[in-house]
């Protein structure tokens, strides 16, 4: 049975990430110059997967990622694969907002709060499994063996453990700037669950840049 394949990796370092600043889809910031240097790093030291497309999130720090490890390589804009929309928290640290009524309330899970002027989770949820299984779909029907994804560490997480084999909770999924997981799918199995089955590490040869999924 024909397998496909999505190579899903995260950008690379902004000055949010390494300033521990809240930037959802509402903060379109470019790679930090540490963040290029490590995914030139990446790509000179580990093996990415040589493929004929590249599916990336509109933001800038994603486009510049999918540049970096996969120069010349055609690139398809997808606006769902943008990060979550993190309203009014966008561009603030957790210590300006430690004092924010809004911010407490979203930070208890028991609470299920969404930021004000943002994007609900159950919302980012639905979004981050629909376009995993839209993707699934597209490489189907246009015969595309094999693409890259280049997307958000937020989207990867939670459209994985959505769809994902093994199952596993959001945080088993997580990955490091500029790595990520190869999945593949059938047509029969996109039919009868929208599952994905995770292979292996991207980039290959560099296992300790994600955590494994438990089986």
């Amino acid at each position: 049975m024909k397998t496909f394949k999505l190579h899903l990796i995260r950008h690379g370092l902004t000055e949010a990430n390494l300033k521990g600043i809240y930037a959802g889809s509402g903060t379109d910031l470019p790679l930090a110059e540490e963040g290029v240097r490590q995914l030139e790093q990446l790509r000179a030291s580990f093996t990415y997967p040589s493929v004929p497309l590249v599916l990336v999130s509109p933001l800038k720090r994603a486009r510049q990622t999918a540049d970096i490890l996969f120069p010349g390589v055609r690139q398809i804009g997808i606006e769902d694969l943008r990060e979550i929309d993190l309203g009014a928290f966008e561009g603030k640290t957790a210590a300006e907002l430690q004092n924010d009524e809004a911010y407490l309330a979203w930070m208890d899970p028991a609470r299920r709060q969404t930021p004000p002027g943002g994007e609900s989770g159950d919302a980012f949820a639905r979004r981050a499994g629909e376009v995993l299984q839209k993707l699934c779909e597209f490489l189907i029907r246009s015969g595309t063996p094999e693409a890259a994804v280049v997307t958000h560490g937020g989207l990867i997480m939670t459209a994985l453990a959505i769809h994902g084999i093994p199952k596993a909770d959001p945080q088993r999924w997580a990955c490091d700037p500029g790595c990520g997981f190869t999945v593949q799918t059938t047509a029969a199995s996109l039919m009868r669950d929208a599952s994905v089955e995770a292979m292996a590490i991207v980039p290959a040869g560099y296992e300790d840049c994600c955590v494994e999924p438990e089986e």
